[in-house]
This record gives structure tokens, C-alpha cells and sequence, in this order.
């Protein structure tokens, strides 16, 4: 195996409840190099505030769910991007509200801090907080309480807090755009990610566990990467880090032949003079799905159609972590197609109510 390293794979067992931040019963992937390994193996038993800084696409999230998983007690994870909601609703989705409270909240509802009581919240993207919620988060850090709009009664809450940033918060603070007391209260141990650029030993192995993970996924068997892809995606300089390296061994998979992912299937080709469309973004990737399509469609593989709608589904699934509104959305359908095809990938059990109800409430955010 050369440099590489061995990639521990976690996995988190389904406790039958509402999770609000889905992709839980998914492999975690170890996205770290041994030093960084080995600092995180400190770090994650104790119940310590962590700061995991890194550009992105460099797996900070699964950093985050590997030091949950190795936390004593462990409950539930619940993952927040904190730039993705709007300035009405952010108090609430962060801090929860009481019926009445405002218009539109037709019965009570826990927030975040609530939902992950026990276990670990993720606050994502930390350096987006609006300035208002960086104030009522340093108090409950503080404290460890929260109170719910609509409601004077403070919540105790039993949450280890991961926050992490692709910007450098130290020059948020000077510019007035992030509070100094609470990057320190969030700085207790800070977890640098570097780029994949500069950890060449863990391409390949990351490599190969994603083409094992769709290949799965298409229903295709003894998927395998050529030797001259292995040297392409080891040359490739990976700006967009681990999330690129995913997106092209997904895209390369959906273009070979025989399960074979060769050099000419992937979308670094611009590296050994593939001829793609100039703008980049959205035209890239159109030109780099037709041109997977045709190639299947060539290959007289048989089945296309369905192995198309399945990877279709289920990445847009996981982009949307696991939420169905947002599915939907996302895909143009409706919710009950999208349901429909879930469970005809074997992808959702039987829902509850309650489960359907948070997850609506979750989409409004």
C-alpha cells in the first residue's frame, strides 16, 4: 500500500428517533491524517468545547461526528449550519419557541440545544452567526441553559459543542464581525484540518471507499480504479478537498465501463487534456453528466434508467441530509415522490407522525 494509511470506518446504529440532522446511520469516513488522528483521540473523550478550522470540503463534519462517537456518554449528534437560516427563525430553530409565540407557531417546539441534549452539537460555518445570536449563544455556554421564545422558564441542557469555521476567526474578531469572548469560549481545543493538497497518502484510500460506497449504490459489483486514475487523482491538486475527491469518483463511476473507473472517466481530465466547456460551475458538471449517460448508454449495460433515478435520489438525499422537503425541493417533485422513491431504494422505513411534523418544521427554516 506505499504511504497510504488505514481509514477507520464508524458507524453510528439508528436509535429509532427523530433525527433532525440526518446521515447519522452512515460510514463515517476518516478524513485525517496520524498526527491529526492522534490529537483527536485526546481530545474527543473529555467533554471539551472544540474549534475545527479548514477549508472547505475538508471533512470538518466528519471530524466532528468522529469526536462524538468517541465521547463519554454519548447521545445524540445533531448538525447546524449556521448560515442556513433566515434572521426571523434563527432564534427559534437555535433556542426553540412555545406555541403562540410568534406568527405561524401553532405548538411548542424544542430547538437545537434541546434536540441534541446528551450528546453533541455541531455548529457549522460558526463564523456566519448573525451578531444577535453570537450574544445568546455565549450565554447559554455559559450557563448552560436555554430559554424557548414565548417562554421565561430557562431549559437545563447537557451539550458538548463542536463549532467549526473555513474562515480565521482571529481576523473575524479584529474586524468586529465575530465576538472576542466567544471565539475564546469556543477555542478550548482547536483541530487544524489541511487541505488534501497537502496529504497526498490520503487520496486513495478515500478514493477507494467512495468508489466502494456508489458502486454499491448503482448495484454494480467489483468496481475497481485503474492505475492510471490512481496517478491522476494523485496529481490532481484538489481544491475543493475531499468533497471534489468524492464528487469525481461518483461522476467517474457513473462513466465507466466494465466497473472499471479509468483516467478518462474522471472529471479531473482537464489534467491530462480533456476537452470541457469554458465557464466551469453548473455547465461543467452538465457537460461531465451527459457525457456519463452516453457513455452507459454505449456500454449496453442495460437498466440505465434505474440506475440513474437511484443515484439521482439518493445523492440528492445525502445533500440535503436526509431531509425530504428538502429533497423534493432540490429535485423539483413532490414530497410523496420523493417518499415513494426512498422507500423503493430501501432507503426510509415507516415514518411516525411526530417524525414527519419535526422534519416539516425543519423544512420552513
Amino acid at each position: 500500500m506505499g504511504q497510504e494509511h488505514a481509514f477507520n470506518l464508524l458507524t453510528f446504529p439508528h436509535n429509532g428517533e427523530a433525527r433532525p440532522a440526518a446521515r447519522a446511520d452512515e460510514p463515517v469516513r476518516d478524513p485525517c491524517s496520524p498526527p491529526i488522528q492522534r490529537q483527536l483521540e485526546r481530545i474527543a473523550p473529555s467533554d471539551v468545547t472544540v474549534l475545527i478550522i479548514g477549508e472547505t470540503g475538508t471533512g470538518k463534519e466528519l471530524v466532528a461526528r468522529q469526536i462524538h462517537e468517541r465521547s463519554r456518554p454519548r447521545g445524540p449528534f445533531v448538525a447546524v449550519n449556521c448560515g442556513a437560516f433566515s434572521e426571523s427563525l434563527v432564534d427559534a430553530e437555535f433556542f426553540g419557541h412555545e406555541a403562540g409565540a410568534f406568527t405561524g407557531a401553532q405548538q411548542a417546539r424544542a430547538g437545537w440545544f434541546e434536540a441534541a441534549h446528551g450528546g453533541t452539537l455541531f455548529l457549522d460555518e460558526i463564523g456566519d452567526m448573525p451578531m444577535h445570536l453570537q450574544v445568546k449563544l455565549l450565554r447559554v455556554l455559559q450557563e448552560k441553559q436555554v430559554v424557548r421564545i414565548g417562554s421565561r422558564k430557562p431549559i437545563g441542557v447537557d451539550v458538548r459543542v463542536i463549532a467549526a469555521t473555513n474562515v480565521e476567526l482571529e481576523a473575524a474578531v479584529q474586524a468586529g464581525q465575530f465576538r472576542r469572548d466567544l471565539y475564546y469560549r469556543l477555542n478550548v481545543a482547536a483541530l487544524r484540518l489541511p487541505p488534501l493538497r497537502e496529504r497526498p497518502a490520503d487520496i486513495l484510500p478515500l478514493a477507494r471507499h467512495f468508489l466502494e460506497t456508489y458502486a454499491r449504490k448503482l448495484g454494480m459489483r467489483g468496481a475497481a480504479l485503474s492505475a492510471s486514475a490512481a496517478r491522476a487523482l494523485q496529481g490532481h491538486p484538489w481544491p475543493g478537498n475531499v468533497r471534489e475527491l468524492e464528487n469525481a469518483v461518483q461522476v467517474g463511476l457513473l462513466m465507466c465501463r466494465n466497473g472499471v473507473l479509468d483516467v478518462g472517466d474522471l472529471p479531473v481530465g482537464r489534467a491530462v487534456g480533456a476537452d470541457l466547456p469554458e465557464g466551469g460551475g453548473a455547465d461543467e458538471a452538465t457537460h461531465w453528466l451527459q457525457q456519463g449517460l452516453r457513455r452507459l448508454l454505449e456500454s449496453g449495460h442495460g437498466a440505465v434508467y434505474d440506475k440513474v433515478e437511484r443515484l439521482l435520489v439518493t445523492t440528492a438525499f445525502e445533500h440535503c441530509s436526509g431531509n425530504q422537503v428538502h429533497t423534493a425541493r432540490c429535485l423539483g417533485v413532490s414530497r410523496n415522490v420523493v417518499r415513494a422513491q426512498l422507500k423503493r431504494f430501501g432507503l426510509l422505513g415507516c415514518e411516525s407522525a411526530s417524525e414527519m411534523e419535526q422534519e416539516d418544521a425543519v423544512a420552513l427554516a
